[in-house]
C-alpha cells in the first residue's frame, strides 16, 4: 500500500507538468495532476504519527 501512495505521487507530478507544457495549457490534465498528488500526499501523511500526541503522553505520566 505505501507503494501506492508512492505511485500516486508521481502519477499526479507527471500528469500536473504534462498538463502545463506547451503554448496551449490544457487545465483539465492540470487540475486531474494536482488532485491526485494532493491524494498521495494526504494518504502518505496519515501514517506518520503526530510529534504532539507523544509530548502529550509524556507531561500527562509526568503530572501522575
Amino acid at each position: 500500500m505505501k507503494n501506492f501512495n508512492y505511485l500516486l505521487l508521481i502519477i499526479g507530478a507527471i500528469v500536473a507538468m504534462y498538463g502545463k507544457v506547451g503554448t496551449e495549457q490544457n487545465q483539465y490534465f492540470l487540475i486531474g495532476g494536482i488532485v491526485i498528488l494532493m491524494l498521495g500526499i494526504y494518504r502518505i501523511s496519515k501514517t506518520i504519527p503526530s510529534r504532539n500526541r507523544d509530548e502529550d503522553d509524556t507531561h500527562e505520566n509526568e503530572d501522575a
